[in-house]
């Protein structure tokens, strides 16, 4: 069975040698897709804690889905960390429109290897 998907690809311009496109979905199935943006801050462990902000990858619109995140934390205590999960189905808001929970660990880094607890939920669709 073919899904018809309707999108944009990027071709990156990283100035590391790396050489990668992106793909941003327009349409799923004839249903137009959202996003949505989240933020927060990580647990503080071992003397400090770390911000992170993104943008979920696509989701069809008007169907129970959910939505793939990944993020990479700030530069804090001399490391990164990065993020990513799948965030919960949808909770409606009053006014229209819905938001998704999340929660995990980062991946381990740092002088004194070790992982922080993240959680949030993401703002409304985009």
């Amino acid at each position: 069975m073919d899904i018809p998907i309707k999108g944009l690809l990027y071709e990156s311009d990283d100035q590391d040698g790396r050489h990668s496109h992106m793909l941003y979905i327009t349409s799923w199935d004839g249903r137009a897709v959202h996003e949505h943006s989240f933020s927060g801050i990580t647990s503080f462990d071992v003397g400090h804690s770390h911000e992170y902000a993104g943008v979920t990858a696509p989701a069809p619109s008007g169907v129970p889905h959910v939505h793939e995140y990944r993020a990479e934390t700030t530069f804090n205590d001399g490391h990164t960390h990065f993020i990513h999960g799948t965030t919960s189905g949808c909770v409606d808001l009053p006014g229209g429109g819905h938001f998704h929970y999340f929660e995990g660990y980062t991946t381990v880094n740092g002088r004194h290897p070790h992982a922080h607890a993240y959680q949030g939920r993401t703002g409304n669709e985009l």
